[in-house]
Order: C-alpha cells, then sequence, then structure tokens
C-alpha cells in the first residue's frame, strides 16, 4: 500500500509539472514567442498524449490485480509514454527534416517507424479515453485505404500502401491536422479559462445565482437546474461535466420537491447537453467549425445565439408546465440565497465573460487572444477578492484540471485526424456526400432527414467533437451543395453531433443523469428527447430559412427572434398539453398550427401565428388570474 501510494504521489507530482508546462507553452506560444504550426501541434499532441497514460493507467478497472500485473500495466504505460516523448521530440527536433520531407511526399525509413508509432499510440490514447468506438471507425477507416482497390462501386479507389497511408496520417492532414491544430490553438485556452473560471466557485455562485432567480417559483428546483446549467454550460463546453458537476446538487433537490425521478434526470441532461451549443463557449466542435468553414468563431456565437435561446426557454416553459401538472411549488425562503449578493459575489466571474464576449464580438480579436486576456481578468480580480482571495495553489489547481479537460479532446482530435487523412487520401467524403444526394434524390429535405440519421449513428459513442468532424467532413458538401449555406449546413451537423449526447440508446449525458437520478437510462433517455425536442427541429429551421442564424438591427431579426419565442414556447405547451390547466386536443394542435406559421420565412405568416399565440396565451393567462391561485405562476 506504501509503495502504491508513492507511485500515486509520484505521477501527481508529474502531472502538475506537465500541466504548468502545458500553460506556458500554450499561453507563451500567443504572447512571448511563436513556434511553427506543425511543431506547436506536436508539443500539443505529446502532452495530450503523456496525460492520458498517466490519468487512464492500463488496468485500472480491472478488480483483485496481483501484484505482478500491476508492475506489468505501468511497465507499459512508461513504455508508452516514452514513444509519446520519442515521436514528439522527434517532429520537435528535427522539425526542418520533417516539414521538407512531409512537403515533397517523401517517407524516410525513420520517418515510417515513426509515422507507425504515432498512430498505434493515437489508436491507444484514444481508445483509453473514449472507449473503443472512434479508435474501431479510425482502424475501419485505415483498413478501407488498404483494401479500397477489392471494393466495387462508388465507394471503390485504387488502394494505398501502408507506408502512403502512414505519410498521410503522419502529416498535417493526419494528426496534426485540422482537429489537432484546433485543439492547441484554441480549446486549451478555453478549457484553462473554465477551469479558472471554476476554481474562482462558479459552479457554487452561478446555484446561488440560480436559486436565488427561479427558487421561489412553482417547480423552483428544475427551473434553478435549468439556469445554473446554462450558466455552467457556457463556460464547460462538455455535457457530462456539466451533468455531474449542477446534477449532484439539482436532481435530488428536484425529486424532493416532487418531480419523477426520469423528468428530473432528464431536464439535467438537456439543460447540460446545451452547453456545447450556448455562446459564448460552446464546446471543441464550435473552434473546429470555425476552422473548416473559416468563419470566425465570433460570428458562430452571433449565429448560435437565437437558436440556444429558444433550446432553453422551451425547455424552461417545459419544466414550468410540469410543475403546473403536478403543483408543485418553489423553495422554502430559507433555502433562498439573497440575489444582490449572490450577483455581486458573481462579478469577478461576470467581468471576464464580459471581456471574453466584447473582443471575440466588438473587437473582433482571435480567439486565443480573447481567452489569454479573460484568464488574465479572472486571475486579477480573483487575487483581489477580500472575501475568497486567489492562491497560488488556485493557480495550479487551474493548469490541472485544464490539463486533465485536454485529455478527450486530445483523444477525439487525435483520432479524429486519421479518419480525417483517410478521406482526404481516398476522397470518401465527396463519395459520401455524392451518395447522400442521390439517396436523398436531390431534394433537401430527404437528404437533411438523412444526413440527421447519420449523425445520430455517428454521433453513438463519439464525444461530440468527433462526430462533428467525422460528419463534416463526409456530409457538409452534400448539404451544400443542395444550397444550404456553409454556416447553416455545419451548425445543423454540430447541432445533431451534440444532441446525441441525449438520443438512446447510447446517450452519455442521459447515462450520467441517470445514475445521479437512480433511474432507469432508457426511460430518462427518451423523456430528454421530448424535453429537448427544440434542439431537433432547429437544425431543420435554420437550414431551410437561415433567418434564424442571420442578426441585423432591423425588422425582419425582431420578427425571427419574437418567432422563434413563440415556436419554443408553443412546442412546450403542445408536448406537454397545459397551459394553466389541462388542454383539449384541438387546443394542442393549435399551438401546432402556430408553430407551422412562424417558422416559414414569410413575414405576414408569421405575424399571424405570433397574433394567435398572443391571442389563446393571453387568454389563458387572463382566465388563470380570475381563478382562486393555488400555486406561484412563474
Amino acid at each position: 500500500m506504501e509503495k502504491k501510494g508513492s507511485y500515486q504521489k509520484l505521477t501527481a507530482g508529474i502531472i502538475v509539472g506537465i500541466s504548468l508546462f502545458a500553460l506556458f507553452i500554450h499561453v507563451g506560444n500567443y504572447t512571448v514567442f511563436t513556434l511553427p504550426s506543425i511543431m506547436f501541434y506536436a508539443w500539443h499532441l505529446m502532452i495530450g498524449m503523456v496525460l492520458i497514460f498517466l490519468y487512464y493507467p492500463l488496468g485500472a478497472k480491472k478488480e483483485h490485480k496481483s501484484r505482478g500485473f500491476t508492475v506489468a500495466c505501468r511497465a507499459a504505460d512508461w513504455i508508452l509514454i516514452g514513444l509519446a516523448l520519442a515521436t514528439g521530440f522527434y517532429v520537435v527536433l528535427h522539425f526542418d527534416t520533417y516539414a521538407q520531407m512531409m512537403q515533397n511526399n517523401q517517407l524516410t525509413t525513420e520517418l515510417y517507424v515513426f509515422g507507425m508509432i504515432v498512430t498505434l499510440l493515437t489508436l491507444e490514447s484514444g481508445r483509453r479515453v473514449l472507449g473503443n468506438v472512434l479508435p474501431l471507425i479510425a482502424v475501419i477507416a485505415v483498413l478501407y485505404a488498404y483494401f479500397g482497390n477489392r471494393i466495387p462501386g462508388l465507394f471503390g479507389h485504387r488502394g494505398y500502401s501502408l507506408q502512403r497511408i502512414t505519410l498521410s496520417v503522419f502529416s498535417d492532414r493526419g494528426v496534426y491536422g485540422t482537429p489537432i491544430g484546433t485543439s492547441a490553438a484554441n480549446v486549451y485556452l478555453f478549457l484553462l479559462f473554465a477551469a479558472y473560471l471554476a476554481v474562482s466557485g462558479a459552479d457554487r455562485i452561478f446555484q446561488n445565482i440560480a436559486i436565488a432567480a427561479a427558487g421561489r417559483k412553482r417547480g423552483g428546483p428544475a427551473k434553478m437546474a435549468v439556469i445554473a446549467s446554462a450558466f455552467f454550460g457556457t463556460i464547460s463546453g462538455s455535457c457530462v461535466a456539466n451533468v455531474v458537476s449542477t446534477g449532484a446538487f439539482t436532481i435530488p433537490l428536484m425529486k424532493h420537491n416532487g418531480y419523477r425521478a426520469k423528468f428530473a434526470g432528464a431536464v439535467e441532461a438537456v439543460a447540460s447537453t446545451g452547453g456545447q451549443i450556448m455562446p459564448p463557449i460552446m464546446g471543441a466542435a464550435a473552434f473546429v467549425m470555425a476552422d473548416i468553414t473559416g468563419i470566425s468563431y465570433g460570428e458562430i456565437c452571433i449565429a448560435a445565439a437565437l437558436p440556444a435561446v429558444m433550446y432553453y426557454v422551451c425547455l424552461f416553459k417545459m419544466v414550468d408546465l410540469e410543475s403546473v401538472r403536478f403543483q408543485l411549488k418553489g423553495l422554502p425562503e430559507d433555502q433562498i440565497p439573497d440575489l444582490k449578493e449572490s450577483l455581486a459575489r458573481g462579478m469577478k466571474l461576470f467581468v471576464p465573460v464580459a471581456v471574453l464576449l466584447i473582443m471575440l464580438i466588438g473587437l473582433k480579436t482571435t480567439p486565443m487572444k480573447a481567452a489569454i486576456w479573460s484568464i488574465g481578468v479572472i486571475l486579477i480580480l480573483g487575487f483581489l477578492d477580500r472575501k475568497d482571495p486567489m492562491t497560488l495553489k488556485d493557480v495550479v489547481d487551474g493548469a490541472v484540471a485544464a490539463a486533465k479537460s485536454l485529455c478527450a479532446v486530445v483523444g477525439a482530435c487525435a483520432t479524429a485526424g486519421i479518419v480525417v487523412a483517410v478521406f482526404s487520401l481516398t476522397g470518401l467524403g465527396l463519395k459520401f456526400s455524392n451518395f447522400i444526394v442521390r439517396l436523398g434524390n436531390n431534394a433537401l429535405i430527404p437528404s437533411l432527414i438523412l444526413s440527421m440519421l447519420v449523425c445520430a449513428v455517428l454521433g453513438m459513442g463519439l464525444p461530440t467533437t468527433a462526430a462533428y468532424i467525422v460528419c463534416a467532413t463526409a456530409i457538409a458538401p452534400a448539404l451544400t451543395g443542395l444550397g444550404v449555406p456553409v454556416l447553416a449546413a455545419n451548425l445543423f451537423l454540430l447541432y445533431f453531433a451534440s444532441l446525441s449526447a441525449i438520443t438512446p440508446p447510447v446517450a452519455v449525458a442521459s447515462y450520467a443523469a441517470a445514475g445521479i437520478a437512480e433511474e432507469n437510462p432508457v426511460k430518462l433517455g427518451l423523456t430528454a428527447v421530448k424535453l429537448g425536442i427544440t434542439g431537433f427541429i432547429l437544425p431543420f429551421a435554420f437550414a431551410l430559412n437561415p433567418d434564424y442564424i442571420t442578426f441585423r438591427f432591423d425588422l425582419q431579426t425582431l420578427m425571427t427572434w419574437l418567432s422563434g419565442l413563440v415556436v419554443a414556447c408553443s412546442l412546450a405547451i403542445a408536448f406537454q398539453g397545459y397551459v394553466e390547466w389541462k388542454i383539449s386536443l384541438g387546443e394542442r394542435a393549435l399551438y401546432l398550427g402556430i408553430i407551422c406559421l412562424v417558422i416559414v420565412p414569410y413575414f405576414w405568416s408569421s405575424l399571424a401565428g405570433i397574433g394567435l399565440f398572443a391571442v389563446h396565451y393571453g387568454y389563458c393567462q387572463w382566465k388563470a388570474k380570475r381563478r382562486e391561485p393555488r400555486i406561484q405562476s412563474i
């Protein structure tokens, strides 16, 4: 036991050192020095792989391990760490030779060996942190590249040697390509930003603000969960991290308040999943989208604003109507924190987020520069906070937390890089796009439905970033070829890649919430699909009507936002079957009709739908006020 403790202390110390070095090289690369892109990516991949092999040791899940087995596993881990360091330092120290060979598509024996090692290390690191699905897809992709000459028809090709495949994987089209480049350039800095917000007490402060804002209302705990997860999601961008952090507090509170276990868990799963589509920090996939599309991250945030608001408004309204259905009250007054005090405590969190938004959207600076300045503001305000000052230990803890979060991103991006390399080498992406267009008979809506199904299947068991990269490579050209704008096509794919987290049978956010709620994951997942229904409709809405992702200071934008809010509320009412009381099937059909009127891109149709909604909903509210109030309204 003593030796085991000593080993753990040793690895913990090494992790701290690597985490601080990661902070130095990533922040330093955009402030005091500039490395060549591929060299920087090599440092990033090497750091990520070493951290993965330390955080996810071989045989960790095996019970009743013998001493010999433990020693063998540790030896294997350190061999892999040594190989990761060797390949990384080879690219860094022999960068000119590496760059020249890759530019000329030449592969020496030395490069071939290192390329094979990097490919195998990538597959193993991906397996450890993500499971078997994505590495298996990468292996199938490599086999496809090798045996393609034996495949007849559309998907056949001339076949490639292992040397040619390795050259592609080991280049800037593979493991050092766009996915890992985005992780190195953008994602790490935003993970660091989120980590320092977290060590500043973001989870506690956001929870207090959410309770103070919504706790008194009917169904207050569930509304609080939606608000808290939306807040926390804007800085974490990870649905599972969202569920386990905020859900550990909100799910038991919802159950205690009278919500059914499957509903409580589903609320948290859907709210947490929304963090990946909620600006200003939408998750790693949004940064990859910026690189793939060439559209600035600030523009993507602006485009994603209305869909994200609609997503959360619909969820919030469904939670409210569930409280109407079961006559659930808010929290007792003694459990409600003071809102002014909570907001005052939250200023040290709101100011950095405001700086981030101003620099990204207002000043249109690069995401890297905006993130670094915002991190600096967090540290300054943290050290100046007299009530809860930040310490040097917090600085180290933040770096370690960011490094741990980086493992999943590096594993996903590097392994997805192998798939992207094969797509590029064999032209599989274009073939797949042609296949979807043919199958959809060159019609947009059937092609969108097929694309949705492919995203749902690929998203099963894959992290959002990896699912999006594969879908964007394979499907986006088909959608843009059918006339969908580039931004709308890629947001369409991002949404369905994100929503795979709550889509059965493999729904990681629903599984995480089910564990806390002590409920069947499938039942909870089906409830989550109902609560997150807006997310499944929105991609079709903005693919067919780009006004939903266009923001201007004009009447059309105002009408679009009003229409979006009406769609969100009408969906909640139609699916729940309540306003202030249970409504008839005819009234539910009326709200579905209102959705059809307002969602189309026609001014007078939208105006008519908004008017119908205002009349019927206003009448229900007026009638409810004339009754004896039994529960506090929203």
